[in-house]
């Protein structure tokens, strides 16, 4: 990654990043402060299987891949939900 202090939105959409704020506030221990792009993706593995332990290896396509693959799942339910409260 060229630049892990980007801003998450030049690359995530602001559903996933919904998402992802939304599975984040769940844990108890929340970020402490705006979360940049490395610690989205670093959540992204970590939907996918990464365990993000202190000697792992920086994660690789196929979780990431896996990892975004269920994050767009959460999002389309978390979409449906939202809009089956609204009418």
């Amino acid at each position: 990654m060229h630049t892990p202090d980007a801003a998450p939105d030049s690359v995530l959409t602001f559903a996933e990043i919904t998402a992802l704020d939304q599975i984040d506030a769940s844990r108890t221990r929340p970020r402490p402060q705006r979360p940049t792009l490395a610690a989205y993706l670093l959540q992204i593995a970590m939907l996918g299987g990464y365990l993000a332990r202190k000697h792992d290896p920086p994660p690789g396509n196929m979780v990431v891949w896996r990892g975004m693959t269920r994050l767009h799942d959460i999002a389309f339910g978390i979409s449906i939900g939202s809009s089956r409260r609204r009418g």
